[in-house]
């Protein structure tokens, strides 16, 4: 066997995303430089441990990666809190200052796919659960009344021990067949998946449209996204 070559054919096409080719690249890159200096036939070289990639060697690459200005996408706000300097800001959570009005004229401050159709809609005060802290004073001091939580990643396993107790829920993350998604089914609490959220803070009033007269739950069809709507009080407009 030779020295690997980047631009054989044999690597087919490119990945499909730019972080990944670039990874690849850089990756196929190093193996090429390591293996011309080492000096070894190629059979030797591939076994030799001290040609084997380190954690350094993967840190180089992510470093080279985001001095090019990209910053990861975040699944969950811990991500940004532990390492802020590599990743996005949390998009749905930010004013544009441009939102959309309703048929009424009240401003939408965030649209979802519905889970399931509720009864009716859901008042309540939004809070961020995003991290275990949060979690721990609900579960011992018990989730407030009519808390509807805005949760930031899909998996639904930060919540579960005490998802029953949401009025309802508005996960950023994931589809209607998400494991939170199902979860939140199987408790009856309502739930909008793939939110995404403009100018809603936590502590926030809001009245989140769970129900919808004549339709069903639309299962992630970009027409009937159901809103979100931010009030002055319980029972406000």
């Amino acid at each position: 066997m030779g020295q690997p070559n980047t631009n054989d054919s044999k690597w087919g096409k490119k990945a499909m995303t730019p972080t990944v080719e670039f990874y690849h690249n850089r990756i196929r890159e190093l193996v090429a430089e390591r293996f011309a200096s080492s000096g070894k036939p190629w059979n030797d070289a591939v076994v030799d441990p001290n040609l084997e990639f380190t954690k350094a060697d993967f840190e180089k690459i992510e470093a080279e990666l985001l001095a090019t200005g990209y910053r990861f996408e975040m699944s969950a706000q811990i991500s940004q809190q532990e390492e802020p300097d590599k990743y996005k800001s949390l998009v749905g959570v930010q004013d544009s200052g441009n939102r959309e009005r309703d048929e009424e004229g009240r401003e939408v401050v965030g649209t979802g796919d519905n889970v399931f159709n509720a009864k009716a809609n859901v008042i309540g005060t939004a809070r961020m659960i995003s991290n275990v802290e949060i979690v721990m004073e609900m579960l011992i001091n018990g989730v407030p009344d009519g808390t509807i939580a805005i949760i930031d990643d899909s998996g639904g396993t930060l919540t579960a021990p005490i998802l029953e107790g949401f009025a309802g829920v508005v996960c950023m993350g994931g589809t209607v067949r998400s494991h939170l998604g199902i979860l939140t089914r199987e408790y009856g609490v309502p739930c909008l998946m793939a939110a995404e959220l403009d100018g809603l803070n936590d502590g926030d009033t809001i009245e989140v449209e769970f129900a919808r007269q004549g339709e069903q739950a639309n299962g992630g069809d970009s027409n009937s996204r159901r809103r979100i709507w931010k009030i002055e009080e319980i029972g406000g407009k």
